[in-house]
């Protein structure tokens, strides 16, 4: 073998084994889900709190149950209301991309949209439990290093996510996940004509059932930045969930204990 052909051929060899190191901007977003989302049926509490020019103005907390549908891979959530008390006891279920609330007083269940607003910031699609990476269409946009919501600076993929169905939450998310944990650091959301509707900053990441996951989401509206909501989550636990829970035509019928 002459010297010019050696130099390709591990010029080649170089470039395939660079090429299966490197991540699809596809795994790099599955691996973020990972972080987020517990791999079984769990449970959790979400405490929304909003602030407008830093005093809090609102809040409330939920249930949350989510398990994965076998054969799509997508969450299917069961939110129960527990604060304030106004509210106690008021359903929302997410099965599939469809989006029902119940109501006990009036007994009747209407369809949602994952966009409406549930408080503050935090839309209905932001409290039930998703793989962005089963919704979304990723492209890597590059690596930077950004700010996270501790002030720490991180190398981050920067991902580009346009949604693969209608009625996603977003139709374009902006995401920059942690080069060296696959920690989610920071998101952009927007309309589907560029408009940036909020950005998120994961944070106050705690060992839950296993993995470091972000225990708050700090959110700051698009337009103003003294519009901000916090959520919180807790009480992270492995749970049977009934297969049952998951219908509208049970809601009437839920309890959680």
């Amino acid at each position: 073998m002459t010297v010019q052909k050696l130099a390709l051929s591990l010029l080649f060899a170089a470039s395939a084994v660079a090429a299966q190191a490197a991540p699809t901007a596809q795994a790099i977003l599955a691996a973020s889900d990972a972080v987020r989302n517990p791999d079984k049926p769990f449970s959790l509490t979400v405490a929304l709190v909003e602030y407008k020019g830093g005093k809090q103005t609102d809040g409330n907390t939920l249930n949350v149950y989510s398990k994965a549908d076998a054969n799509s891979g997508q969450f299917r959530s069961m939110i129960r209301f527990v604060a304030p008390v106004r509210d106690a006891n008021k359903l929302m279920l997410k099965n599939g991309n469809d989006l029902w609330f119940y109501d006990p007083s009036s007994k009747a269940s209407i369809r949602l949209s994952p966009q409406q607003r549930l408080l503050g910031q935090a839309s209905n699609g932001d409290v039930v439990t998703v793989n962005l990476a089963k919704d979304y269409k990723a492209e890597l946009a590059g690596e930077e290093t950004v700010q996270d919501g501790e002030r720490q600076q991180r190398k981050c993929y920067k991902l580009a996510l346009v949604g693969v169905a209608v009625d996603v939450t977003y139709n374009k998310i902006e995401m920059w996940i942690d080069v060296a944990s696959s920690r989610p650091v920071k998101a952009r959301f927007y309309t589907e004509s560029g408009q940036l509707l909020k950005t998120a900053y994961y944070r106050r990441y705690q060992k839950e059932l296993g993995v470091e996951r972000p225990t708050e989401a700090v959110i700051i509206d698009g337009l103003d930045p003294n519009w901000v909501t916090v959520m919180r989550y807790s009480d992270y636990a492995y749970r049977e969930i009934p297969e049952a829970w998951l219908q509208r035509d049970y809601l009437p019928r839920f309890k959680p204990e």
